[in-house]
């Protein structure tokens, strides 16, 4: 499995330069980025690079990941259908927040078209620097996962 420090990304072609930027945020704070792709602007298939993302996260190489898509709603819908996968879609801190406070998110979804770099920026942040509170949320994870 990857360190805490490392993170694989992926996105289609409507998010690639809101990847590439969050990619150069968190390798300028030391995290290690396993790309996933794509790798251009050019269209493609949003669902090859969610399986990708999500398939690493689910067998455990990899603790978290980060996807985005035009939306984020395709890349949530491919990355949730895998087992012990709990993906996000957030555009606002709280929401953010609460994925991991309560439901121990480990891959967290942005839509390129709908959030800026600096608003992706504090979303990848306060994301990564919250931890799972456990408890009583422990249990309804557990029942998502069996």
């Amino acid at each position: 499995m990857g360190t805490e420090k490392s993170i694989i990304m992926g996105s289609d072609h409507a998010a690639f330069e809101l990847k590439e930027k969050i990619k150069g945020y968190l390798t300028d704070k030391g995290y290690s980025i396993e790309d996933a792709g794509t790798q251009s602007a050019a269209s493609v298939n949003y669902v090859d690079y969610g399986k990708k993302v999500a398939g690493a996260v689910s067998n455990g190489q990899f603790s978290k990941g980060i996807l985005l898509c035009g939306t984020g709603l395709g890349m949530s819908m491919v990355a949730n259908r895998f087992s012990k996968v709990r993906a996000a879609l957030c555009s606002d801190i709280f929401s953010a927040k609460m994925s991991r406070v309560h439901n121990d998110s480990n891959i967290l979804v942005l839509g390129g078209r709908l959030v800026g770099d600096v608003l992706a920026f504090e979303l990848v942040q306060t994301w990564l620097d919250t931890p799972f509170e456990g408890g009583r949320h422990l249990e309804r994870i557990q029942a998502i996962d069996h």
